[in-house]
């Protein structure tokens, strides 16, 4: 995949969708897609968007958050991913990578804090093809996930890390890199586009949804199938991980030192979403042609400044910070 930073530098930019930075809301052992109620979850995950955010989340998100860590003012879904921690390799204690915004930075998006980069695209990255297909925007109280922490092996397309160093982005590899990375590790978690047009969820919360997308990057999905034949808006997560800071600590020649908060294997990667635009904004970008970012002037946006003062309590209550002796959640 070009990255973005390149495709920007095109002469005559042509773009398709809706890109965005959102800052971190909270990072702590919740899970209300997978594990709802529960507090806590299994392991600790990296999280942003409304302050409705919850153990438990049912309906109508929008209408019960009164702030979002994204620019887009009016968008209080939440999206996360399993948090990064570095393993030492010499005595096995965890410390939490941080987190970096998701560079190029476009117009207004300064002062992002963490957090990761989302997009909604109609076709792919630099066309809309609206005369083709209606794009649908999700409904309030619908949820996926993709990937799965279990995995042993590559799953679906899409989900990716690349070794930032320099001004780029790498190859880009379905497992974690094999050597460090001075930019720092990027990730990708691109969901499907394709939904059942009956179902908010799912037991597995994948089943609703389906996957016609064959390469990675920002490529056009193919057509939908009979069994899940409403085209939905293609969600993309981009996290950049700053673990340039412990290059000093891998051992040259040593395995990679990085794990997800389930430590598991690097195919376990994988993200949840739950939406939450307030009336119809999304659909009204979805409907626009050639919109990239800016929504068209259909949706309100916000000051990073103003997205940073939205924050959830801690509501587990644990240590995942500084020097941990074991992840949290993962006996020894």
């Amino acid at each position: 995949m070009k990255s973005l930073s390149a495709a920007l530098a095109l002469a005559v930019p042509v773009y398709a969708g809706l890109r965005f930075p959102c800052s971190t809301l909270t990072t702590q052992r919740l899970d209300p897609v997978v594990q709802p109620g529960s507090n806590p979850s299994t392991h600790v995950h990296h999280i942003v968007g409304g302050n409705a955010f919850n153990a438990s989340m049912t309906g109508d998100v929008a209408s019960r958050a009164t702030c979002t860590t994204c620019q887009m003012a009016n968008d209080f879904s939440n999206y996360w991913t399993a948090q990064l921690y570095f393993k030492h390799p010499t005595n096995g204690s965890y410390i939490k990578v941080p987190v970096l915004p998701v560079q190029p930075l476009l117009g207004g998006s300064n002062g992002a804090q963490a957090g990761l980069t989302v997009y909604y695209t109609q076709f792919d990255l630099s066309k809309d093809n609206l005369k083709q297909q209606k794009i649908t925007s999700f409904k309030p109280g619908f949820r996926m996930t993709v990937g799965s922490p279990t995995a042993t092996s590559s799953q679906q397309v899409g989900l990716t890390y690349q070794c930032l160093s320099g001004g780029g982005r790498g190859a880009e590899m379905n497992d974690f890199p094999t050597k460090p990375c001075s930019g720092g590790i990027f990730t990708s978690h691109h969901f499907p586009a394709c939904w059942d047009g009956k179902n908010l969820d799912s037991p597995d919360h994948q089943s609703h949804m389906f996957n016609t997308i064959k390469y990675n990057g920002f490529t056009n999905a193919p057509a939908c199938p009979s069994s899940h034949p409403v085209r939905m808006p293609q969600v993309t997560y981009e996290t950049t991980w700053d673990t340039s800071k412990f290059n000093s600590m891998w051992p040259s020649g040593g395995k990679n030192p990085f794990v997800w908060s389930f430590e598991g294997s690097g195919f376990g990667t994988h993200a949840d979403y739950m939406f939450g635009w307030k009336g119809d904004e999304l659909q009204k970008a979805m409907d626009k042609s050639e919109c990239f970012y800016d929504g068209c002037g259909s949706i309100t946006k916000q000051q990073m400044a103003t997205a940073n003062l939205c924050t959830v309590k801690d509501m587990v209550g644990e240590k995942v910070e500084g020097w941990l002796t074991q992840l949290p959640g993962m006996a020894m």
